[in-house]
């Protein structure tokens, strides 16, 4: 995890959840500590978390991810929430196959006139496109206040 991610990560003020894509992969919970942990995250559900104690966080499954979201929310107030994710980039073959200057593609000229590499999927002569490698971000969640 990036330094920043690890930081925010590591505190124990404010909920942070792992969301992991991968098959078999269990969500990664980080509380405040409260004695009673282990059942507000079960919420009288059959499957029982599970603490990974050498790593001081929860496991949960996968399904129980907006749940938590809107219970965290509503506990705690904000939630850090790390998740994976692949930055898309566009451009089009016309603009990677430029020979003047001008640019009008949403690239805004970071591959004019620098030919395709093969990385990109063609869609059509006015757009391709290509994803990045996957990496984490991180966003802070704020419960919405109430306007009375």
């Amino acid at each position: 995890m990036e330094q920043s991610i690890q930081a925010i990560w590591k505190q124990d003020e404010i909920p942070v959840i792992l969301r992991r894509t991968g098959k078999g992969e269990f969500l990664r919970v980080r509380l405040p500590f409260d004695g009673n942990n282990r059942q507000w995250l079960q919420n009288a559900r059959r499957t029982t978390p599970s603490w990974i104690a050498s790593r001081k966080f929860w496991e949960i499954p996968k399904a129980w991810f907006d749940d938590f979201v809107n219970r965290a929310l509503q506990k705690y107030g904000r939630l850090y929430v790390i998740q994976p994710y692949r930055e898309q980039e566009i451009c089009s073959p016309s603009c990677q196959n430029a020979k003047g200057h001008e640019c009008q593609c949403s690239c805004m000229g970071v591959h004019h006139g620098a030919g395709s590499d093969g990385s990109w999927f063609e869609v059509s002569d006015a757009f391709s496109t290509r994803w990045g490698e996957r990496e984490l971000a991180c966003r802070l969640m704020v419960a919405k206040t109430r306007v009375q």
